[in-house]
């Protein structure tokens, strides 16, 4: 058959693009007929002609349904690699998987289906488009495989969160021969990096060392993020240390890291450290340095590192609004999160969890059910979170109807209840004092009870004084969960509740005999950017003296407003009645509470952190203390924000 010219080819190109309104060559078809080269050179050269946006046109119809591969079929176009690599490319720039999947059909009938380049243009194809099932079998059924091959497979899998069969991949590919490349490594580290453990991370770290890749600033910050995602912050540093060059992504590992430990004042110094650095803080690293505030409520570094992002031009997007929203709400600022959420630019389910929660920790359950209803109303469904955010907001408020209105809606909305929520329903029950309804819920579930399911009835059992219900509940626990303290504890405050001393002896000696530990209370206070500390009976503390007097001289104060120190608190028989009140006096909430009324200005807001839940008497004595001083004080413990104001609390005692 002989070739067509260009004059030829401008012709055909014209007519299909008259009847098919696709302009498929602007270069050629804009030339008069008389302007074209009119010679006889093989056309496999009019591939050069084509535009980019032109070689995806559709050809509705035709067997390929490309218009380009029409022409191949035809003649008029002659294939070559070059065609096919520009084919590729186009579908993987634009994601266009459909069209790469006709591409690659034709391919696998030209002359160049073993072609191991354009097999891995394919692959990259499939793998940056989603499609890791297409890409597998592209993979094995290629007749042979390079280097590239293997790093285009191992990265889709890590990219496409399937850590198991990336790392699976690595022994196969050594196994072979091949020696992996920086682009391998970081992938892998990647994969890793998903996993529970550092374990398979540290043999590839291994691999890493011997094969001289520890240096690549890729496969560097990689193994900085795998370590501090695994919680080895140590390994993490000393591989940050090691880089000859560092980038925004291994400050920012870090500086997430440390948030996710809880460590926030470490993820803060790392921040002032990238920036006496000269590095540019990015979206992820504002995001990460929130994550660090809230996790130890660090309002006023939260808020200075707010301000920097604005002055540098920082908008509310998405995720690291929603990471600003988190921080305010965790660290006892309700107004700034409300503020941030109605000023985020596109909100998600993220930011709406993310209020009601706050909502629901700061005890403020009408405004978390409100916005809950918003949430329903915005057309954004409410998932697993959403859900238990707002349950739990019913639980501590006493909003029965609510809850149980809530629970049943997820059975409307296909959302299945997890541990967690079985777990919020039976403390709503339970703090609404219907324990008979809180057991009855917890044999009609469809799931076995936990640990945490027991542990909810019991505290409710400690609330109400139900000794024999909270034994019953007490013994599910140890059976299932023997090592946790907190149930111990709870059983043996029951006990000494009643005054039945001898069982709260038995409770102590099966601690000791499990070698069952109580967790050491401490509260902290936060002034003027410096954290300071403080355990029950503190007696390292510098100023410990000056605190003690001071505290005292409030407690005598506060007594006339009515205060009895509740000795039921306190777990020691033995003692006389004055030896147990002045227990009560050392608790760390108190002590933290009279550091702060000595180092801050008189009404300013006081915000003191616990790691346990509040005690009963120092929650009645931090209330008549905000009256006797006038001054709001926030105290975060384990559950939830307690706001004292005025000699009352925002729980209204329902906690």
């Amino acid at each position: 058959m002989m070739r067509l010219t260009v004059v030829s080819v401008a012709s055909i190109l014209k007519r299909r693009w008259l009847f098919q309104k696709c302009f498929f060559c602007t270069t050629t078809a804009g030339f008069a007929e008389s302007e074209l080269p009119n010679t006889g050179h093989d056309l496999a050269a009019m591939s050069s002609f084509l535009q980019d946006k032109d070689l995806l046109c559709r050809s509705p119809g035709s067997s390929t349904g490309l218009l380009v591969l029409d022409l191949i079929d035809k003649g008029t176009l002659q294939p070559d690699v070059t065609l096919y690599s520009k084919l590729i490319r186009r579908c993987t720039q634009l994601g266009k998987v459909k069209e790469g999947k006709l591409v690659h059909l034709h391919f696998l009938n030209s002359g160049f289906r073993n072609n191991v380049t354009l097999c891995n243009s394919i692959l990259n194809m499939y793998a940056k488009g989603g499609c890791i099932y297409e890409a597998r079998n592209m993979f094995d059924k290629m007749s042979s495989r390079d280097m590239v091959t293997w790093s285009i497979m191992i990265t889709a899998y890590s990219q496409s969160n399937s850590a198991e069969e990336a790392l699976f991949l690595f022994p196969e590919m050594l196994r072979l021969g091949l020696e992996p490349n920086q682009f391998t490594f970081a992938s892998l580290v990647k994969a890793a990096a998903a996993r529970p453990v550092d374990t398979d991370g540290k043999q590839i770290h291994s691999s890493c060392f011997k094969l001289g890749y520890c240096g690549d600033v890729y496969v560097g910050s990689a193994l900085v993020d795998m370590y501090a995602r695994c919680g080895s912050m140590d390994e993490a540093i000393l591989v940050f240390r090691d880089l000859s060059i560092k980038n925004e992504v291994s400050w920012n590992s870090l500086i997430a890291g440390y948030g996710r430990k809880s460590q926030g004042e470490l993820g803060l110094k790392m921040f002032r450290d990238m920036q006496r650095e000269d590095y540019k803080p990015t979206y992820f690293t504002y995001s990460s340095v929130f994550t660090a505030c809230a996790s130890t409520g660090s309002l006023e570094q939260g808020k200075w590192v707010h301000a920097h992002m604005i002055k540098s031009g920082g908008q509310l997007l998405a995720f690291v609004g929603n990471s600003l929203l988190d921080m305010y709400g965790k660290s006892g600022s309700i107004e700034d999160a409300q503020r941030v959420f109605n000023r985020l630019l596109s909100r998600d389910i993220v930011s709406w969890n993310s209020l009601i929660t706050a909502f629901s920790q700061h005890g403020l359950g009408k405004e978390a059910t409100t916005q809950f209803e918003n949430l329903l109303r915005s057309g954004i469904r409410p998932n697993k979170i959403s859900f238990l955010s707002v349950l739990t907001a019913c639980s501590h408020c006493g909003l029965l109807d609510e809850g149980d209105r809530y629970f049943k809606l997820m059975k409307e909305l296909d959302v299945v209840p997890d541990v967690s929520h079985y777990v919020t329903m039976v403390d709503l029950f339970g703090r609404a004092g219907l324990l008979d309804q809180a057991e009855r819920f917890i044999k009609e579930m469809p799931i076995q009870p936990t640990a945490a399911i027991w542990g909810a009835l019991l505290g409710a059992c400690r609330m109400h004084k139900n000794m024999e219900l909270g034994a019953y509940a007490a013994e599910r626990v140890f059976e299932l969960d023997p090592q946790d303290s907190g149930p111990h504890i709870i059983l043996a405050n029951i006990y000494a509740a009643a005054g039945r001393w001898k069982d709260v002896a038995k409770v102590r000696k099966l601690m000791k005999e499990r070698g069952v530990k109580k967790e050491p209370a401490c509260s902290w206070v936060e002034i003027e950017n410096a954290v300071h500390m403080f355990v029950a009976n503190d007696d390292a503390h510098p100023h410990r003296e000056e605190v003690l007097q001071m505290w005292m001289k409030i407690s005598e104060k506060i007594k006339e407003y009515g205060y009895v120190p509740d000795t039921s608190h306190v777990l020691l028989p033995e003692e006389d009645d004055q030896q147990r009140e002045a227990k009560l006096q050392y608790h760390s909430e108190k002590l933290a509470l009279a550091f702060a009324l000595l180092n801050t200005a008189p009404g300013s807001t006081i915000r003191i952190k616990k790691n346990i839940r509040v005690c009963g008497d120092c929650h009645t004595a931090i209330k008549l203390v905000s009256k006797l001083v006038d001054r709001e004080i926030i105290v975060r413990d384990k559950n939830r924000f307690h706001h004292f104001k005025r000699g009352e609390c925002s729980c209204g005692d329902y906690w």
